[in-house]
Protein backbone atom coordinates (compact mmCIF):
# COMPACT_ATOMS: atom_id res chain seq x y z
CA UNK A 1 0.00 0.00 0.00
CA UNK A 2 1.19 3.72 -0.79
CA UNK A 3 -0.10 6.82 0.26
CA UNK A 4 -1.36 8.69 -2.62
CA UNK A 5 -2.76 12.07 -1.76
CA UNK A 6 -5.09 14.10 0.51
CA UNK A 7 -7.86 15.66 -1.08
CA UNK A 8 -9.55 19.51 0.14
CA UNK A 9 -11.91 21.89 -2.02
CA UNK A 10 -11.15 25.02 -2.76
CA UNK A 11 -13.64 27.79 -3.85
CA UNK A 12 -11.05 30.42 -5.06
CA UNK A 13 -8.46 27.81 -6.78
CA UNK A 14 -5.78 31.05 -7.84
CA UNK A 15 -5.89 31.73 -4.17
CA UNK A 16 -5.37 28.07 -3.23
CA UNK A 17 -2.62 27.72 -6.10
CA UNK A 18 -0.47 30.67 -4.63
CA UNK A 19 -0.94 29.45 -1.06
CA UNK A 20 0.40 25.96 -1.56
CA UNK A 21 2.74 26.76 -5.07
CA UNK A 22 4.21 29.94 -4.00
CA UNK A 23 3.80 30.04 -0.50
CA UNK A 24 4.71 26.14 0.32
CA UNK A 25 6.55 25.39 -2.67
CA UNK A 26 4.88 23.16 -4.32
CA UNK A 27 4.44 22.48 -7.85
CA UNK A 28 1.41 21.05 -10.09
CA UNK A 29 1.77 17.38 -11.21
CA UNK A 30 -1.56 17.32 -13.14
CA UNK A 31 -4.75 19.08 -13.36
CA UNK A 32 -7.86 17.59 -15.02
CA UNK A 33 -11.19 20.15 -15.80
CA UNK A 34 -14.37 17.96 -16.06
CA UNK A 35 -16.71 20.51 -18.17
CA UNK A 36 -19.60 18.38 -17.77
CA UNK A 37 -19.29 18.03 -13.61
CA UNK A 38 -18.03 21.68 -14.17
CA UNK A 39 -15.16 20.49 -11.71
CA UNK A 40 -11.23 20.64 -11.71
CA UNK A 41 -8.99 18.37 -9.95
CA UNK A 42 -5.44 19.62 -9.47
CA UNK A 43 -2.64 17.61 -7.91
CA UNK A 44 0.31 19.19 -6.09
CA UNK A 45 3.60 17.69 -5.20
CA UNK A 46 7.00 18.09 -3.72
CA UNK A 47 8.51 17.67 -6.94
CA UNK A 48 6.05 17.73 -9.92
CA UNK A 49 7.03 14.30 -10.85
CA UNK A 50 4.41 12.17 -8.94
CA UNK A 51 6.45 10.17 -6.97
CA UNK A 52 5.66 12.26 -3.78
CA UNK A 53 2.14 12.44 -1.79
CA UNK A 54 -0.11 15.22 -3.21
CA UNK A 55 -2.52 17.29 -1.94
CA UNK A 56 -5.86 17.25 -4.07
CA UNK A 57 -7.44 20.35 -5.02
CA UNK A 58 -11.18 19.83 -5.71
CA UNK A 59 -12.63 23.35 -6.85
CA UNK A 60 -16.25 23.01 -8.02
CA UNK A 61 -16.75 26.03 -10.48
CA UNK A 62 -19.74 27.29 -9.39
CA UNK A 63 -19.54 27.18 -5.74
CA UNK A 64 -18.96 30.63 -4.08
CA UNK A 65 -19.48 29.85 -0.34
CA UNK A 66 -16.82 29.19 2.11
CA UNK A 67 -16.97 25.39 2.78
CA UNK A 68 -17.89 24.57 6.49
CA UNK A 69 -15.85 22.76 8.56
CA UNK A 70 -11.94 23.48 7.73
CA UNK A 71 -11.31 23.53 11.51
CA UNK A 72 -12.41 20.06 11.75
CA UNK A 73 -10.96 18.98 8.73
CA UNK A 74 -7.56 18.20 11.18
CA UNK A 75 -4.19 19.40 9.23
CA UNK A 76 -1.90 18.24 6.60
CA UNK A 77 1.55 18.24 7.39
CA UNK A 78 4.88 18.85 5.70
CA UNK A 79 8.88 18.22 6.63
CA UNK A 80 10.91 21.19 5.47
CA UNK A 81 14.47 22.12 5.42
CA UNK A 82 14.30 25.44 7.19
CA UNK A 83 11.22 25.67 9.50
CA UNK A 84 12.06 29.47 9.75
CA UNK A 85 12.86 30.47 6.23
CA UNK A 86 9.85 28.19 5.32
CA UNK A 87 7.73 30.40 7.41
CA UNK A 88 9.31 33.72 6.22
CA UNK A 89 8.52 32.33 2.72
CA UNK A 90 4.61 32.53 3.77
CA UNK A 91 4.78 35.79 5.75
CA UNK A 92 6.10 37.16 2.19
CA UNK A 93 3.66 35.77 0.24
CA UNK A 94 0.93 37.14 2.52
CA UNK A 95 0.37 34.76 5.16
CA UNK A 96 -0.05 34.96 8.85
CA UNK A 97 2.15 32.02 10.56
CA UNK A 98 -1.05 31.06 13.33
CA UNK A 99 1.61 28.68 15.84
CA UNK A 100 5.14 30.02 14.99
CA UNK A 101 8.14 27.76 15.77
CA UNK A 102 9.22 29.13 18.66
CA UNK A 103 10.76 25.36 19.62
CA UNK A 104 12.33 25.85 16.23
CA UNK A 105 10.40 22.85 14.77
CA UNK A 106 6.83 23.14 14.40
CA UNK A 107 4.58 25.92 13.04
CA UNK A 108 1.02 26.10 11.63
CA UNK A 109 -0.24 27.97 8.96
CA UNK A 110 -3.72 28.03 7.38
CA UNK A 111 -4.94 28.24 4.15
CA UNK A 112 -7.41 30.59 2.27
CA UNK A 113 -9.55 27.95 2.46
CA UNK A 114 -8.80 27.86 6.02
CA UNK A 115 -6.93 24.06 5.75
CA UNK A 116 -4.21 23.67 8.66
CA UNK A 117 -1.16 23.44 7.23
CA UNK A 118 1.54 21.87 9.94
CA UNK A 119 5.40 22.72 9.37
CA UNK A 120 7.59 20.67 10.74
CA UNK A 121 12.14 20.97 10.86
CA UNK A 122 13.72 18.32 9.03
CA UNK A 123 16.18 16.60 11.66
CA UNK A 124 16.65 18.47 14.44
CA UNK A 125 15.10 21.64 16.25
CA UNK A 126 16.75 24.80 15.08
CA UNK A 127 17.95 27.24 17.77
CA UNK A 128 15.43 29.39 18.98
CA UNK A 129 15.81 32.73 17.20
CA UNK A 130 13.53 35.95 16.88
CA UNK A 131 11.41 37.01 15.88
CA UNK A 132 9.79 33.55 16.06
CA UNK A 133 10.90 33.14 20.02
CA UNK A 134 8.42 36.00 20.76
CA UNK A 135 5.96 35.82 18.19
CA UNK A 136 2.35 34.99 19.35
CA UNK A 137 -0.27 32.41 17.87
CA UNK A 138 -2.55 34.09 16.00
CA UNK A 139 -6.09 32.40 15.33
CA UNK A 140 -6.86 29.13 15.21
CA UNK A 141 -4.52 26.05 13.60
Amino acid sequence: MRYLHTMIRVRDLPAALHFFCEGLGLTKVRQRDHEQGRFSLIFLGEHGDGDSPQIELTHNWDHTEAYPGGRNFGHVAYEVENVYAACQRLIDAGYTISRPPRDGRMAFVRSPDLISVELLQRGDALAPAEPWTSMPNVGEW
